[in-house]
C-alpha cells in the first residue's frame, strides 16, 4: 500500500488486533508511579512499526515505548507518531476505553491520522483537508456553543495531588460545564470531539502521541485547537492545548481556565 491514509487505518487497526489477542495473558510492569507498561504495548507497537515502515521505509518513527534514542532518531521530515495503548490503566483493569492512535506527521503539520477502539470496532480516520470519518462514515464536531451545555472531558498526568493546575483547573470549569468527562484516554477523548459525543477537552501536559491523530480529526471534523489564554499555540513534541467544537466554545474555555504562570500561581485577570 502506498497510500498514507490506508497505512495508517491498516496500522491502527492491527495494534487494536494484538490488544485484543492479548488480553488476560500479559503481565505488567511500571515506568514510574501510576504508569503501566505491558507486553501488549510493546507488541502492539511492533505491529504498527513493521506495517508503518515497510510501506514507508525511508519515514521515522516515533513510538511511546520507543527509547529515547529511537525517538531522537526520527525527527526528520516523515515521521509515524504512534501510541501502541492509548489507556493502559483501562486495559489492564479492563476497563473499556483504550485504543491505537497512528499519525504521519510532515515537521509540525499533520497529514494522516487514525484511532482504532478495537473494543466498539471503531476506526475514526481523518486525512489533512479530506474530512473525519468514523468507520467510512463522515464526522462532524457538535454545533454546541455555550460552555452551560456542554460535556467536557479532561485528562490528568500521572501522577496529580490536590495542589495541582491540573485539579485547579477542573475546580475552574466544574461550577460551568453541564458535565466533566474522564475516559482515561486522551486519543479516545479528541476522537469523541470529533465526531460529537464531547462537545470539548483541554489538557497542559501530554506527549505527541497521545494526541498527534486526535488533534487532526477534530480540526478535519470542523472543530477548533487553540491555546489558553494568552498561551503559546500548539507545538506538536510538547502539546498544551483546549480543544472545542465551535470556536464561541473555544473563547468560554479560554475565559474559565486559569492561566498558569509557573505551576502554583495564575496572572491577574
Amino acid at each position: 500500500m502506498s497510500d498514507p491514509l490506508a497505512v495508517c487505518e491498516a496500522a491502527a487497526r492491527a495494534g487494536g488486533g494484538v490488544l485484543q489477542d492479548w488480553v488476560g495473558r500479559f503481565a505488567v510492569s511500571s515506568k514510574g508511579p501510576r504508569d503501566y507498561v505491558t507486553e501488549a504495548d510493546l507488541a502492539a507497537q511492533a505491529e504498527v512499526q513493521r506495517i508503518v515502515l515497510g510501506a514507508f521505509p525511508h519515514h521515522g518513527f516515533v513510538g511511546e515505548e520507543s527509547t529515547p534514542e529511537e525517538q531522537t532518531r526520527s525527527m526528520g521530515e516523515h515521521r509515524w507518531i504512534v501510541d501502541p495503548l492509548d489507556g493502559t490503566t483501562n486495559y489492564v483493569k479492563g476497563i473499556p476505553a483504550y485504543c491505537t492512535s497512528v499519525a504521519l506527521a510532515r515537521g509540525d503539520e499533520l497529514l494522516v491520522g487514525a484511532i482504532y477502539d478495537p473494543v466498539r470496532d471503531e476506526c475514526f480516520t481523518a486525512h489533512a483537508g479530506g474530512g473525519a470519518w468514523l468507520n467510512g462514515k463522515r464526522i462532524a464536531a457538535a454545533a454546541t456553543a455555550d460552555l452551560g451545555a456542554a460535556v467536557v472531558a479532561v485528562s490528568f498526568p500521572a501522577q496529580v495531588d490536590g495542589t495541582s493546575p491540573a485539579v485547579q483547573d477542573f475546580l475552574a470549569v466544574v461550577p460551568h460545564a453541564l458535565a466533566i468527562r474522564r475516559s482515561g484516554s486522551s486519543a479516545i477523548n479528541l476522537a469523541y470531539v470529533a465526531c460529537g459525543r464531547f462537545d470539548a477537552f483541554w489538557v497542559r501536559s501530554i506527549r505527541s502521541w497521545d494526541v498527534a491523530a486526535g488533534l487532526l480529526l477534530v480540526r478535519e471534523a470542523g472543530g477548533c485547537i487553540g491555546p489558553f489564554a494568552a498561551g503559546p499555540e500548539l507545538v506538536l513534541d510538547t502539546p498544551a492545548f483546549i480543544s472545542a467544537a465551535t470556536p464561541r466554545l473555544l473563547g468560554e474555555l479560554q475565559r474559565v481556565l486559569p492561566r498558569w504562570l509557573d505551576g502554583n500561581e495564575t496572572a491577574p485577570r
